[in-house]
């Protein structure tokens, strides 16, 4: 490929990144305050896997900026092990939930956020994985799925709520924090698969 193009896809690849990072940091804030005066542990969890998603784009964002086998292995173990921090704290919490029959109350901050989320992250997975595959990285091409995986729990994670709030099935929101434990865990077998 020639520099100029791989610069350019480099340079694509960062401002992905930067819009990705600057959607959760924003995201970590208004999911921290519905789930606070919700109770949701669906809204919860999605508030830590944008915390996950900011790791995420911090380490693609380091991982862009060097070259280097070794470099790509550090992030890709460093993506890894946030997405199995996720899944163990969602368990534990939507276990107990479950268990101690905790009911949300509705949120339509967090519904608002969550929807309008899944679009974005949609849109930004596909640019990236297309980044990824021409550029050859396959950081940023992981990276991509973390953030199309982020759109499907942002779309489990709306279901449950809506649920929640709409037909009073007080379950679903606790549910939606395992569909994300589910993703979570799937995703770091599959980094940590084809990095060998």
């Amino acid at each position: 490929m020639p520099a100029a193009d791989a610069s350019r896809l480099r340079r694509r690849g960062f401002a992905l990144e930067g819009i990705t990072l600057g959607w959760n940091v924003i995201g970590v804030v208004v999911l921290a305050l519905a789930s606070i005066t919700s109770g949701s542990v669906a809204l919860a969890g999605f508030g830590l896997d944008s915390l996950i998603e900011i790791g995420a784009s911090t380490v693609v964002i380091w991982e862009l900026s060097g070259s280097g086998e070794r470099r790509q292995v550090i992030a890709l173990k460093l993506i890894a092990g946030a997405f199995l921090s996720l899944a163990l704290y969602l368990l534990l919490q939507s276990g107990a939930a479950l268990v101690l029959g905790h009911r949300a109350a509705p949120s339509p901050q967090g519904i608002g956020w969550t929807a309008i989320t899944a679009v974005a992250m949609f849109s930004l997975a596909a640019g990236k994985a297309r980044t990824g595959r021409t550029l050859g990285n396959p950081v940023l091409a992981a990276e991509g799925r973390v953030t199309f995986i982020d759109g499907l729990l942002a779309t489990a994670v709306l279901t449950g709520v809506l649920l929640d709030d709409l037909a009073g099935w007080w379950w679903a929101d606790p549910v939606a924090g395992l569909v994300i434990v589910y993703y979570a865990v799937r995703e770091a077998w599959h980094i940590l698969r084809h990095m060998h």
